[in-house]
């Protein structure tokens, strides 16, 4: 388990400069982009924004950039990852490409259903609590920490069935192990749904943890019908 450590980290290593390097090129690409990429979030609240310091709105605008070009460089980053990840497994050609290709798809997935879903669900009803003598009055700057990281975050989870297949396919956790868990997994996505979702209500937390609970049952169906191809593989290995 240690080795297996140590070859993750060298492979990482090996990338991190040129990830570092890609990432801050995008973000100065993207810093002359960022009033649009503000108003398009803008478009979820329909109310005016304010700032309270003088940089307030140099740093939104900075935020925003930097989280856009992760969002960008997500294949990249993912591959990066994967690479790293499966090199002490013996994960590589095909099987490394359908693990980056599925992360990519179920992280774009994840934020598109989110910005699109849950967002608008949490902003409403957030600032259904206004009245008139009690006006909402947003900095820029938290707003776009809420909306960024709360979008990639939901990106984020809903990589979850690649990582329960590939954990089966390692040998690190079996389909059976999974199946044995269904109980703490529900409680798990509960928590994490309570905790991640923008207002407590049983709406929004519903909207992100009952994809959840299906990308869970999804990653067990997948890993059952993937189980044969995968003994043969050890076996021949072995």
């Amino acid at each position: 388990m240690y080795n297996n450590f140590v070859i993750f980290v060298s492979e990482l290593h090996k990338s991190a400069r040129s990830l570092l390097i890609s990432l801050m090129v995008l973000t100065v690409l993207l810093f002359m982009l960022s009033s649009g990429l503000i108003s398009t979030f803008q478009e979820h609240l329909h109310e005016k924004l304010y700032f309270f310091s003088v940089a307030g709105p140099f740093l939104a605008h900075v935020k925003v950039a930097f989280f856009g070009a992760l969002y960008l460089l997500m294949p990249l980053l993912t591959y990066v990852l994967w690479k790293a990840m499966g090199k002490p497994f013996g994960v590589s050609g095909n099987r490394l490409f359908w693990f980056v290709f599925s992360t990519c798809l179920l992280f774009y997935g994840g934020t598109i259903f989110c910005y699109l879903v849950t967002l608008p669900f949490g902003v409403k009803f957030l600032l259904g609590f206004q009245s008139e003598e009690l006006k909402a009055v947003i900095s820029i700057g938290r707003f776009v920490n809420f909306v960024t990281i709360f979008v990639l975050a939901f990106g984020v989870i809903f990589e979850l069935p690649v990582f329960m297949i590939f954990s089966s396919e390692v040998g690190l956790i079996s389909r059976a192990a999974f199946e044995r868990n269904r109980r703490f997994a529900v409680l798990g996505i509960a928590i994490l749904a309570a905790v991640l979702t923008p207002t407590p209500d049983a709406v929004n937390m519903a909207l992100m943890g009952g994809p959840l609970y299906l990308l869970y049952e999804a990653g067990i169906l997948i890993i059952r019908l993937v189980e044969p191809e995968t003994g043969n593989r050890k076996h021949e290995s072995g």
